[in-house]
């Protein structure tokens, strides 16, 4: 699914090993570092994007423009056995700071379309980490980890793209959870989602996700803590904008902007929701089975 895939690294500041002290320093030390890679757009992937979405797409041929968010089918972390941790995911270090906290998933990010790119197409991604910051939860210390990416073929850069990562600590045994915030009631429009282990599996596979907690029940639950398997928050984004090309066929998009709020897990039902704000603006969001907000998104409409 990733064929050709390439990868040159670029270290832009030293990474000594840090005292007690300096850890901070140490992880902000990431900021500048570069990554650069290139893949060819291939047609499988989105044929099966297709069928796990449930979608009744025709079958894709080089030339057709690749749906929103459905670049994160490519550019896949093929990290060698060896260098997979505990969790799924490859061990800290490289690329992203090796942050020293047992949690980590997608906060976010804010992307903007600027032409699309077409399958059967060679693209360059270029990386870069902007932010590594620090700040203290309900939960205990959070690290944020803001990385921008831009996407480009023959034609120059056709997407941009910054995403926010959050590494974060255990919860301590008997801690309370945080209070939900309630999901808007306003919408026009939304689709009920059944987030079964197969779909999970599938988005797993798809986007070759190791992270035990999409999969694992075990895992997730003795280990990590959690009720159930974890729903993506890159599916639940994807299918945020598979709603709105449901809604509003044929229409581009110019933006889009997401953040995760709750996660969401396999053991309830949960909708996916809009509304539009006139001028091309949608606003959408992610409620769960108790009408709690789970994710919030807005996105900008072009033309046909």
């Amino acid at each position: 699914m990733a064929a050709g895939a390439q990868i040159a690294h670029h270290r832009g500041m030293s990474t000594t090993t840090p005292s007690s002290s300096t850890e901070l320093d140490h992880l902000r030390g990431w900021i500048g570092r570069s990554e650069s890679r290139r893949d060819l757009l291939t047609l499988q992937p989105v044929a099966a994007m297709s069928a796990t979405l449930d979608r009744e797409d025709p079958a894709p041929v080089a030339g057709d423009a690749l749906p929103p968010l459905w670049h994160w089918l490519y550019f896949l972390p093929l990290a060698p056995a060896r260098e997979i941790g505990e969790d799924g995911h490859p061990r800290r270090g490289g690329f992203l700071p090796p942050v020293p906290l047992p949690r980590r998933m997608w906060a976010g990010g804010r992307l903007q379309f600027h032409r699309p790119l077409r399958l059967g197409a060679t693209v360059e991604r270029h990386s870069r980490i902007l932010d590594v910051s620090t700040k203290s939860g309900r939960s205990g210390a959070l690290v944020f980890v803001t990385v921008e990416h831009s996407y480009g073929d023959a034609d120059g850069v056709a997407l941009t793209e910054q995403h926010d990562i959050v590494y974060r600590d255990a919860p301590q045994p008997g801690a309370p959870a945080p209070a939900p915030q309630a999901a808007p009631t306003d919408a026009q429009f939304e689709r009920v989602i059944v987030p079964d282990p197969v779909l999970l599996f599938r988005y797993s596979a798809l986007t070759f996700n190791g992270h035990r907690i999409h999969y694992d029940r075990s895992y997730v639950t003795e280990v990590e803590g959690y009720p159930g398997l974890i729903v993506h928050g890159p599916l639940i984004a994807t299918l945020l904008l598979d709603l709105v090309r449901r809604e509003r066929p044929g229409q581009s998009v110019r933006s889009f902007s997401f953040k995760a709020v709750r996660p969401i897990f396999d053991i309830h039902r949960f909708s996916v929701c809009g509304r539009d704000e006139g001028d091309g603006k949608l606003r959408l969001w992610a409620r769960d089975h108790e009408g709690a907000l789970a994710m919030q998104a807005q996105a900008e409409l072009g033309g046909a």
